[in-house]
């Protein structure tokens, strides 16, 4: 799992550590915190989590390396940089939140959902809990104290009787060990590492690596106004059209009185949305009434074609292949050049459709089949691949150098395990978790771990995460943990401890789970443990949705089933 390594001189960002800043040396910032509970991560898990646990009357702190609330939008704010989840079920369920809050369009991007996270620290008052800018880098739990000893990068301690780890799924980028990169002229810059003063390519020559999210969005971004860009792809995304418009205020508050059913609501659903699988199966319709029912789900957009589908695509290849046959047909109408056409929307599908997360499009087919547009296949079939950088760009396999100004990295992220591996987290029984989890992750209900007692994370491996709208999976874990830490409290418990036979029980049920669906049919998914060399293949989060998730999990719950319960 090797990553780049760059001169300490270099503009390439390529850990949290290189932000860290201590502010000052008092509340939150000061050495020997002692708390009942200290949360990682000032997302929506942390956020959330910092407004229950201190309305049930626990001395929370939150440590965040950003700048400011929003997680993942402190750091994502490259170029086009989106939510792909619609509002208001992309959203705190807090009502001193919402009442007075008011989006300009149901897909917000990363500077609304800045203001947006100011807001909720404005009315909430939650930034004097906070130490931001600070990175933890290790923790290590006393049984004979029953609390958790956490550092930071800056030489901190502090002591808690809870640890938190709401540090979400991308954490932790991916920089592949391109050969040469430190030797590279231009500008340089991981899209979730991008300069807040941002980076100017108007007519000048730009590379995209990667075809993930966040090449979708920095690519349809650049290509109307660069002079050239080079696409690099391995993979095609299959996206769809993200049916992005504008909301009125009046449309927003004639919904605010139901917001708490539409909350409510969210939870029961497969992901976390408003809409669920249809009961059908693909072939109960006709051709002629599945195409209708296709083109209804394509007109309404966002993720209702890989949500709203038929209930059997996603376990059947036939009927999956109905669904790709289609987008097939609705795509590739888009782009005028064969050649192009064919990388992007191939004839035979790279993977079946849905098993990745698609990404949420508003013109990237148009974008790329611009002149000066090139995508450069780097595919496995292709036989080419990066070779090295040099000082003017990029050289691949087949002899060529691309020569560019500026790169944008959208290599992605350790998924799902890299925001727990990357703490330093030391196990009761003093081995570390990056070392455990080389192998495979070992979680108990995708809430805790074993060997490390009184230690809950959220929206991480083993939960419904990626196959879920983010606000909606860590409110329903956010209330698991904090209902278990007041049982714990209330009951004079010292801790608890998941047992290993437990969490066994519980990576083999994801597994059979996972094995009755296409998912494990992506070579490279981020479903799967992602695309770094090296990592466990695994399917990483819960497959049975997020309804049947929050009710499981509640089952284990009362009396601690699977857990070790150790008293004073």
């Amino acid at each position: 799992m090797e990553q780049q390594k760059v001169p300490a001189n270099s503009t390439l960002k390529t850990n949290l550590t290189q932000f860290a800043h201590r502010r000052n040396s008092e509340g939150p910032y000061a050495d020997n915190l002692d708390v009942d509970v200290l949360i990682v991560g000032a997302g929506f898990g942390g956020t959330y989590l910092l407004y229950e646990l201190r309305k049930a009357g626990y001395k929370t702190v939150v440590y965040d390396a950003g700048t400011s609330f929003g997680g993942t939008w402190r750091w994502n704010i490259y170029p086009g940089a989106r939510v792909d989840s619609e509002v208001p079920i992309y959203e705190l369920p807090i009502p001193e939140v919402y009442k007075d809050w008011h989006w300009s369009t149901n897909y917000p991007d990363w500077k609304e959902l800045q203001a947006y996270f100011a807001h909720a620290d404005k009315v909430l008052d939650l930034s004097k809990d906070v130490s931001f800018q600070t990175v933890v880098v290790g923790a290590t739990f006393d049984i004979e104290s029953g609390r958790w000893t956490v550092s930071t990068s800056d030489g901190r301690k502090a002591k808690a009787r809870f640890l938190i780890a709401a540090t979400g799924f991308a954490a932790k980028r991916y920089v592949p060990p391109f050969k040469g990169i430190e030797n590279y002229k231009g500008i340089i810059h991981h899209t979730s590492f991008w300069p807040n003063e941002g980076v100017d390519v108007k007519d000048k020559k730009v590379a995209v690596i990667g075809s993930g999210a966040s090449g979708v969005q920095v690519a349809q971004e650049w290509g109307p106004e660069v002079k050239e860009m080079y696409s690099f792809q391995r993979t095609p995304n299959l996206a769809i059209p993200m049916g992005k418009r504008s909301l009125t205020k009046e449309e927003q508050d004639s919904l605010k009185s139901i917001y708490p059913t539409i909350h409510e609501f969210r939870d029961r659903c497969f992901a976390g949305f408003h809409y669920d699988l249809c009961e059908r199966n693909t072939f109960d319709d006709t051709p002629e009434e599945r195409e209708a029912f296709y083109e209804d789900l394509w007109q309404v957009g966002g993720f209702h074609l890989w949500l709203a589908n038929y209930k059997d695509y996603l376990f059947d290849e036939k009927a999956n292949r109905e669904t790709y046959n289609f987008w097939l047909k609705k795509q590739r109408a888009r782009v005028t050049d064969p050649i192009k056409r064919d990388l992007l929307c191939p004839l035979e599908p790279p993977h079946p459709w849905g098993v990745k997360r698609p990404c949420l499009e508003q013109n990237y087919f148009e974008v790329l089949d611009q002149k000066n547009v090139t995508i450069v296949d780097i595919s496995d079939a292709s036989g080419n691949e990066i070779v090295e950088f040099t000082e003017k760009g990029i050289k691949t396999t087949d002899g060529k150098e691309y020569e560019v100004d500026v790169v944008a990295l959208a290599t992605g992220f350790d998924v799902v395990t890299g925001g727990l591996t990357q703490m330093g987290l030391k196990s009761i029984n003093d081995t570390y978790l990056d070392d455990e989890w080389k192998n495979g992750i070992n979680t108990y209900l995708g809430v805790t771990i074993a060997g490390y007692p009184n230690l809950f994370h959220v929206y991480a491996a083993h939960a419904p995460t990626l196959l879920c709208n983010g606000p909606s999976c860590v409110e329903v874990q956010g209330r698991w943990i904090r209902d278990a830490i007041n049982m714990i409290t209330r009951q004079g418990i010292k801790f608890v401890n998941p047992t290993d036979t437990a969490s066994e029980q519980w990576k083999a049920r994801i597994a059979g789970l996972a094995e009755q669906t296409l998912f494990p049919k992506a070579k490279r998914s981020t479903y799967m443990g992602g695309s770094i060399p090296g990592k466990a293949r695994e399917f990483v989060c819960y497959p049975a949705g997020l309804g049947t998730y929050g009710a499981e999990i509640r089952g284990y719950l009362t009396g601690f089933k699977g857990f070790e319960v150790v008293r004073p």
